[in-house]
């Protein structure tokens, strides 16, 4: 029998949803042009049509939501689509980049300025992560003020879980706010005037979605949602507490004061949900990976189904690499030589990791055989010879390691793009080095929780299930080991902040100037042009 969400999460398919047609004019809405969803656009179903039973106001005000979470258009979803969220966390980091081969990829300078720390208020990416989080976050509002003015169709208690779900997801998507921008408008309304809309303090925001996950713990359901079923998808208990885990990593950065001892507490909690680390790395990833004991919050993908994208493998794969399953690449991303570095690729001490998540020198088809390149020759990349413009190069089409991660799912459709791999966004592992990094900066490797276990010990865990030899827990391989485990999750950005270690790779190479970094301004990107020129209340981050 096909459960209830399952059938609920269809509306990424466009079925049945009364909130669906208003997406198209909520990009413009928030901070742009008003605050209000008082229009009335012609293809809305009439309210008194749609809100007649419990189950049509919950798949309109809760499930509906859920349409959001990836993507298919440019700048939507936490990952899956591109120019949004996922690559300002990866290609704005020392992790990833996507160098200009000849002709392609330059696309007006704009990855080079990722590269190079180099972007403005007019920057596409940081408009378009702005213009998504804050529509959700607008559609949050909106589902909590339905769900208000429809009460009589609900018991009290399925008020309060259905409100308690959206308030969550509207936490969370205001932590992706302050992490990226810091100081942000805090609205918990869609009837807020334009003269009304102002910044919050960033440590005020940070409280706010503490406050909120905290709150929602009480009623959140405390079930996994990576398997198929009713919770599919969706925010539960564990969810709630990983965000609330990361939200302690970072309060240092976010409001000035540090949190460790919580940020054990909330590990603890999801460690005791009976999470635990897959025996295989690449079990996580698997085309059918809803199975996982470690996958904490997943996008869910299935061909059929959803209209959900991985468009992050399409765009690294070579022409020919593509190809040769049945797909089209468009030969772009790749690792930087900090993350050739940190793997120890080219030596004898290269992390097993490296070819769970590259794709690295000769590369061959599902069945093993050899793929030519475009001159007819055997494939090859070549991991060390990417630059930031490879123009000029006899490795333009061919330099740089490129993304892996996700088994091959050889029935993907959609060049590629639409394939049943479940993108992962939060996992136990993670939790096993958040829970180290918090342990060593309260009392070194050897110190332990409540529960007992030492910084060491979780440590060695991650390291001894990918095959490798053990290290002493430092800050320095704490945060090498984040990358060796977690490469494009989309996590690097953030550690390197916490770290202070966030700065570009760039010295000048191609003859543009170097951004002076040291008043730590990149660290923040710039609240979009377009935004500050229509609400003059907002004052835009130093350094910009």
């Amino acid at each position: 029998m096909i459960t209830y969400i399952y059938n609920i999460i269809r509306l990424r398919l466009g079925v049945f949803s009364f909130l669906l047609p208003l997406s198209s004019f909520l990009v413009a809405t928030f901070l742009v042009t008003s605050c209000s969803l008082d229009e009335n656009p012609r293809d809305q179903i009439p309210e008194e049509e749609v809100y007649t039973t419990k189950d049509a106001l919950f798949l309109n005000t809760v499930a509906t939501l859920y349409n959001y979470i990836g993507g298919v258009d440019e700048g939507q979803g936490l990952q899956g689509a591109v120019r949004g969220v996922y690559d300002l966390q990866t290609f704005g980091s020392d992790e990833a980049m996507l160098p200009t081969r000849g002709g392609d990829w330059y696309d007006g300078g704009l990855w080079q300025h990722m590269y190079r720390h180099s972007w403005t208020a007019g920057h596409d990416l940081p408009k378009n992560a702005w213009l998504y989080l804050y529509k959700v976050i607008t559609l949050c509002n909106r589902s909590l003020e339905l769900l208000e003015t429809h009460k009589s169709l609900l018991s009290e208690q399925e008020l309060t879980n259905y409100s308690t779900e959206v308030r969550a997801l509207r936490a969370i998507y205001y932590w992706y706010l302050i992490d990226l921008f810091g100081p942000v408008p805090l609205v918990t309304s869609t009837q807020v005037s334009m003269q009304d809309v102002t910044q919050t303090p960033r440590a005020q925001v940070f409280q706010f979605a503490v406050d909120e996950l905290k709150a929602s713990l009480v009623d959140l359901p405390y079930k996994n949602s990576v398997h198929i079923g009713d919770y599919y998808g969706r925010v539960t208990y564990p969810v709630a507490l990983f965000v609330l885990a990361k939200l302690m990593l970072n309060a240092e950065v976010y409001s000035g004061t540090p949190h460790w001892q919580e940020v054990i507490d909330y590990c603890d909690l999801i460690e005791n949900m009976g999470f635990e680390l897959e025996s295989h790395y690449r079990n996580n990833f698997l085309v059918q990976n809803e199975n996982s004991v470690e996958n904490i919050w997943t996008i869910p993908m299935d061909k059929h189904l959803y209209s959900n994208q991985q468009q992050n493998l399409y765009r690294t794969y070579h022409y020919r690499h593509a190809a040769a399953y049945g797909f089209t690449g468009e030969n772009g991303s790749c690792a930087t030589k900090r993350t050739l570095e940190i793997f120890g690729y080219g030596t004898d001490d290269v992390d097993e990791r490296f070819h769970e998540n590259y794709w690295s020198d000769r590369v061959w088809d599902l069945n093993m055989n050899d793929i030519l390149d475009r001159t007819g020759k055997t494939l090859v990349y070549y991991p060390n010879e990417v630059a930031l413009d490879l123009s000029d190069s006899p490795y333009v089409e061919t330099a740089g390691a490129r993304m892996r991660k996700y088994e091959v799912d050889p029935n993907a459709t959609k060049d590629g793009k639409l394939m049943d791999n479940d993108i992962v966004l939060f996992r136990y592992a993670d939790v096993l080095l958040m829970r180290a990094e918090a342990k060593f900066r309260l009392g070194g490797a050897n110190y332990q929780g409540e529960k007992g276990g030492t910084a060491q010990d979780d440590f060695d865990a991650i390291r001894l299930r990918a095959g490798m030899a053990t290290r002493p827990v430092t800050l320095q391989n704490l945060l090498d080991e984040r990358l060796l485990e977690l490469c494009w999750e989309g996590w690097r950005r953030q550690d390197l902040i916490r770290f202070g270690q966030y700065r570009s790779l760039y010295h000048g190479e191609t003859g543009a100037p170097v951004v002076d970094e040291s008043d730590g301004h990149t660290s923040l990107f710039p609240i979009p042009a377009d935004v500050m020129a229509l609400n003059h209340n907002l004052k835009q981050n130093p350094g910009y």
